[in-house]
């Protein structure tokens, strides 16, 4: 067994009890590739962001760091700019060669609310080591907009694999002949490059910008908001925008991007010396993706861009992140986008889902 594992191989991990939780878990949880995690029933608001390090529980961290706790069991607001820790539902026991890696879901990135994995002795967010038994935690802190909360609330998600299965530059390339994974030129250098499009087909409309003093977000409220009341248009008729320390950006790629059914793809960031701005919170693309959508052209990838120290001249066709491919172990029972309610197949310049369509 070689590659990230599928979705009736994540099901066989639950019924041979490698992965439990209470209450159980549900089917809407198994995704493609992936496994959603839900939120557990208390947040713990901490000083400041940790990880539990070689030989320490989170437990033991959370007893040095916390400043008080808050019950979720009827709803509790998580405050922009402060940070919490919430028990997951879900336990792991993970047998020798497998490893996970977790990553934030698409409506969590496009909200900005950074929520990391940690476990029990962890070094690295978002990493499980092979053969993993314990516990998991999910360290959330909103950045543009407190948000609603309530157990069992899914904000992020877990991907397992074994062995090495990743694609280098020739494997990519090959697969690339086979089966193209975008609608143009390939730039392969360490993965599949993406580039920012700030050259739309029609109109001036290129983005969103979060705005810095808004109402709160109910997670659970889906198609319930104004975009107006969050979110500032960014327009753009020259094919460049400046952006600003510190703001929070929604961008589309220039790319439409095709994630054939054997594969599963995650962005990585691309190399600083581009520019000071980050360019992905959640980075997991399942099988399928872009497969046979908008007649086979594949789909946008949203670009979630927050700017650091200093103002930066951001140009239409700029390279801006990478997608590191990897080949499934399995092909999984049900694509992304062709059996599950998958809110993001065939999508251009998207809000969240929690915001009306503009």
């Amino acid at each position: 067994m070689t590659g990230v594992l599928a979705s009736q191989q994540i099901s066989a991990l639950i019924a041979d009890g490698r992965i439990s939780a209470q209450p159980a878990i549900i089917p809407e949880q198994i995704q493609p590739a992936s496994l959603d995690l839900r939120l557990g029933k208390v947040a713990y608001r901490v000083r400041a962001s940790f990880l539990s390090g070689h030989g320490r529980s989170v437990a033991d961290r959370l007893a040095e760091l916390e400043m008080h706790r808050i019950n979720l069991s009827q709803g509790a607001v998580l405050e922009k700019g402060c940070v919490y820790v919430v028990p997951l539902m879900e336990h792991l026991d993970l047998p020798a060669g497998l490893q996970a890696v977790a990553n934030a879901k698409s409506s969590t990135g496009r909200l900005d609310l950074l929520t990391r994995m940690i476990t029990d002795g962890g070094t690295e967010f978002d990493r499980v080591p092979q053969g993993y038994s314990g516990p998991l935690y999910a360290e959330i802190c909103p950045r543009s907009f407190s948000v609603l909360v309530r157990p069992g609330m899914r904000l992020n998600q877990i991907r397992f694999r074994e062995g090495q299965a990743i694609l280098d530059d020739a494997a990519l390339r090959a697969l690339n002949a086979e089966t193209p994974l975008v609608d143009g030129e390939a730039v392969i250098s360490d993965g599949l490059g993406f580039s920012v499009d700030l050259k739309p087909a029609s109109g001036t409309l290129v983005g969103y910008r979060a705005k810095p003093h808004t109402g709160v977000i109910d997670l659970d409220n889906i198609g319930g908001y104004d975009p107006a009341e969050y979110w500032e248009e960014v327009h753009s008729d020259s094919g460049r925008i400046i952006l600003d320390p510190g703001a929070f950006y929604i961008l589309v790629s220039r790319e439409a991007v095709h994630i054939p059914p054997a594969y599963a793809a995650e962005m990585a960031p691309y190399l600083a010396m581009v520019g000071e701005f980050r360019v992905h919170y959640a980075g997991f693309f399942d099988p399928g993706f872009g497969h046979d959508a908008a007649g086979g052209a594949g789909s946008r990838g949203v670009l979630e861009v927050r700017c650091h120290e200093a103002p930066f001249v951001l140009e239409h066709g700029q390279v801006v992140g990478r997608l590191v491919y990897e080949k499934m172990d399995q092909v999984p029972q049900h694509l992304y986008g062709a059996d599950l309610k998958s809110n993001y197949q065939g999508q251009g310049l998207k809000l969240s889902k929690h915001f009306r369509t503009v």
